[in-house]
């Protein structure tokens, strides 16, 4: 964690700022709290009289050595156990009522971005999340501006082609959020089944360590027999489903003796659950532990 520092110390200042950055550029709660002290101990060796525009450096700052670990992260990633999944973060209701800013931290975004190179990823949120300049982007990661107009139009095209469509209404998905834990408590496939997409795909991220499928599920039947078979588990006795607000988002979220153990986001499409997303690596419910102020 990055130390205390006075009030009105830039860093201090910006840091929900800077964590948002890092955490949407390597979608690890873990690997950005470590990107935020490795940037506080430059800035701490930093003569900041000559630094003119604090944030900005900041931000630069967070963006590169983001994009270093980034580029090192690929690699661990092309080698990991069962599907990929970013770490979930418990998010204010705030967030969730900016359906832009959830936009940006949803899982669903969160996975897209995976699907982009670590410069496009870069190019993309300073542009099209944080409303940097092409110029700006261009000084901040040492390229040109021509080259970062292209870059920043062939991230968001393929962002775009890629993002899925879902449901915004927010009734419907508190809606949909309370039968599914019902279903789930009452292990009843029939009820869970109905409230799947024909289409359904179930992604689980246990990274080797605990039960996970390690292929994508298809199907409503496939994937509701999974789930009530995992959660009817000996090691899943005494498991508590409550509702909380996961990266901007309404999920659900599984809990043994009071610590987070799981957490369920899904994408609602025409009033059924389409992409399930169901994160139980134990190593990646760091942000779970969190207070819900770290996104901004």
């Amino acid at each position: 964690m990055v130390d205390p520092m006075p009030d009105k110390d830039p860093f201090l200042e910006h840091r929900r700022l800077l964590f948002s950055t890092a955490y949407r550029m390597l979608g690890t709660v873990t690997d950005a709290e470590d990107i935020l002290q490795d940037a506080w101990l430059k800035w701490n060796d930093t003569d900041h009289a000559a630094v003119d525009h604090p944030k900005a450096y900041l931000v630069r700052t967070v963006t590169n050595l983001s994009l270093n670990r980034l580029t090192s992260a690929r690699v661990t990633r092309e080698t990991y156990v069962g599907p990929w999944l970013p770490e979930p973060v418990l998010t204010s209701p705030d967030i969730a009522e900016d359906a832009a800013l959830a936009d940006t931290v949803s899982t669903a975004m969160l996975v897209v971005l995976e699907t982009l190179t670590p410069v496009e990823r870069a190019v993309f949120l300073l542009r099209e999340v944080f409303g940097y300049t092409h110029a700006e982007i261009a000084e901040a990661l040492d390229k040109t501006e021509v080259g970062v107009r292209q870059i920043a139009h062939r991230a968001k095209n393929h962002v775009q082609s890629r993002r899925p469509r879902f449901d915004t209404d927010k009734a419907a998905r508190a809606h949909i959020t309370e039968q599914f834990m019902a279903a789930c408590s009452g292990g009843d496939l029939n009820a869970l089944m109905d409230l799947l997409a024909p289409d359904v795909t179930c992604w689980s991220d246990g990274g080797g360590v605990v039960t996970a499928a390690r292929r994508p599920l298809h199907g409503p039947d496939h994937v509701a027999r999974w789930v009530l078979g995992v959660l009817a588990k000996p090691s899943s006795a005494g498991i508590e489903l409550n509702t909380a607000e996961i990266n901007g988002e309404l999920g659900t979220l599984a809990s043994i003796g009071g610590n987070p153990g799981a957490a369920f986001t899904f994408d609602l499409v025409d009033g059924r659950i389409q992409n399930l997303r169901f994160q139980v690596n134990p190593g990646k419910l760091a942000g779970l532990y969190r207070g819900t102020d770290l996104l901004g």
